[in-house]
């Protein structure tokens, strides 16, 4: 794997700050070409160090007024690989995690509110052969929302 150098630390700090920032405004933080903070983007990308892009969508916004935290318990461990098929047909699911502690799994789904939550956990996740039981947490408030501290100095 090749490495990461500090001026690719840089590039990463900065655009991880604000993606849509122009690569000559890069170009002119890390003090380099234009160029460069091409060539070093894409190989960035190539190295899957920069993975994916896009806008984030307020879910607020659509209507999904209920951020949920749901720790899902399995019959057993092993299912895990029949589970998680089943949950990526929920639209509502946005992230699922294999855990350690008292879930086998922590997904995180928007409902737009305790009625449609409900008809997800009951309806849905529930009934998925494997899961025996759920605990649902839900979000009041994301207080933070950041990406890895990137320490280029």
């Amino acid at each position: 794997m090749e490495k990461i150098d500090s001026l690719d630390k840089h590039i990463l700090e900065v655009i991880t700050q604000n993606a849509r920032i122009p690569f000559k405004d890069v170009a002119a933080e890390c003090e380099v070409s234009r160029a460069a903070i091409h060539q070093r983007v894409q190989r960035l990308i190539d190295m899957g160090v920069i993975i994916g892009s896009g806008y984030h969508v307020n879910p607020k916004m659509l209507g999904y007024q209920t951020c949920t935290y749901i720790g899902i318990k399995l019959e057993k461990g092993s299912m895990y690989s029949e589970v998680v098929p089943e949950l990526q047909k929920i639209p509502e699911i946005v992230e699922c995690h294999f855990t350690t502690g008292p879930y086998t799994m922590m997904v995180k789904l928007y409902a737009r509110d305790n009625e449609h939550l409900m008809q997800l956990l009951n309806g849905k996740i529930q009934s998925i052969k494997g899961v025996s039981a759920t605990e649902t947490l839900i979000s009041l408030e994301q207080s933070v929302k950041r990406e890895v501290p990137i320490t280029y100095k």
